[in-house]
């Protein structure tokens, strides 16, 4: 508690009046999640525990074990304790462009430095932000988050809001907010989610792997296979509105032609769905489609192939990949985007 309300006090005395509100719902936001924090190696043992919560919390730890033994990833608290915040998301993420801009607006911090996003631990604050921005002329949308990383500041729970996902997809989110603690470089969002996704990654493979789930793994490739497809429509229509906000055309005759961009990529997710067999892809374009479905997809992936590539010079010895990705964080940017390749 000493650590929280230490935390509490600096981002209160580094935050202006326009933002103390912000920060304010933050504290709260965390407090009521390490309120709710229950032990997990108890609570399993509880005779009126349901079946289901108990083995689904049996494989989270059982995941963040392999984490700690396997892939090298701090052995910490988190991922041993429990919170079911009684709804669908642990935060609420506002993202927002210019209305004629691809680059994402950012929110600076103290501890993390700049990130493209806002956070929210209700959902009608979150959407009152957006609502505000896009009257402002901003492109704005909510998204709902299942977890977060508090960086090893606190003992971050499993939450209610990661266990419906599949074995794999869980391992895979324990991983990558488990690589934040190990790595984290403020104000870089590219490599430090480089960096995660790329540990998630290589962490699912060899946690699959090493329970011998041969369907398991044949599952998770077809389905990583797919969503490299989505993200590279997803890129290829970016990098088209890029190139309509650079040419000079009236306001309206972007406008028609940013509308024929998400046409063209909703039409295109056709075969997509037919390969995974479900609505997965065009049920997540039936939304209002804006910059901000597209803004952060390069941030986000710029960096992962570069990583790949590390982990593949170091013979997949991920000792050797950790101290190589700790290096590169100590370096200038320049040489972070050169050894990573920047794809953004």
């Amino acid at each position: 508690m000493a650590k929280f309300v230490i935390l509490c006090g600096v981002l209160v005395s580094l935050s202006g009046c326009a933002t103390l509100g912000w920060y304010g719902q933050a504290a709260r936001g965390q407090l009521e999640i390490m309120s709710k924090r229950q032990d997990i190696a108890g609570l399993i043992e509880r005779p009126d525990i349901d079946p289901a919560l108990a083995e689904r919390l049996e494989l989270a730890l059982e995941i963040r074990a392999f984490a700690v033994a396997e892939l090298g990833l701090p052995d910490s608290r988190s991922y041993t304790r429990f919170a079911d915040l009684g709804r669908e998301a642990a935060v609420w993420n506002v993202i927002a462009t210019p209305r004629f801009d691809m680059t994402p607006r950012t929110w600076c911090y103290p501890l993390v430095g700049c990130l493209s996003y806002r956070g929210f631990f209700r959902q009608e604050r979150a959407e009152a932000l957006a609502e505000r921005l896009n009257e402002q002329g901003y492109d704005a949308a909510v998204f709902p988050v299942a977890a977060y990383s508090t960086l090893g500041w606190f003992a971050d729970p499993v939450l209610n809001t990661m266990l419906s996902r599949s074995d794999a997809r869980l391992a895979a989110l324990i991983f990558h907010e488990l690589a934040h603690e190990k790595l984290f470089l403020p104000g870089d969002t590219e490599f430090s989610e480089g960096y995660a996704t790329a540990v998630e990654r290589i962490g699912v493979e060899r946690w699959l792997e090493s329970r011998g789930e041969v369907d398991a793994l044949e599952s998770w490739r077809r389905d990583e296979a797919l969503q490299a497809e989505f993200t590279e429509r997803l890129l290829a229509a970016r990098q088209r509105l890029i190139e309509i906000y650079a040419s000079g055309h009236s306001e309206a005759e972007m406008l028609a032609a940013r509308d024929r961009v998400f046409a063209d990529l909703r039409e295109s997710l056709d075969d997509l769905d037919q390969a995974a067999g479900d609505r997965r892809f065009s049920s997540w374009a039936e939304r209002d489609l804006n910059n901000t479905h597209l803004a952060l997809v390069a941030t986000y992936e710029a960096a992962v192939a570069g990583f790949l590539r590390l982990y593949g010079d170091c013979g997949r010895d991920l000792a050797c990949f950790h101290a190589r990705a700790a290096e590169l964080a100590e370096a200038d940017q320049a040489t972070r985007r050169r050894v990573l390749g920047d794809t953004a």
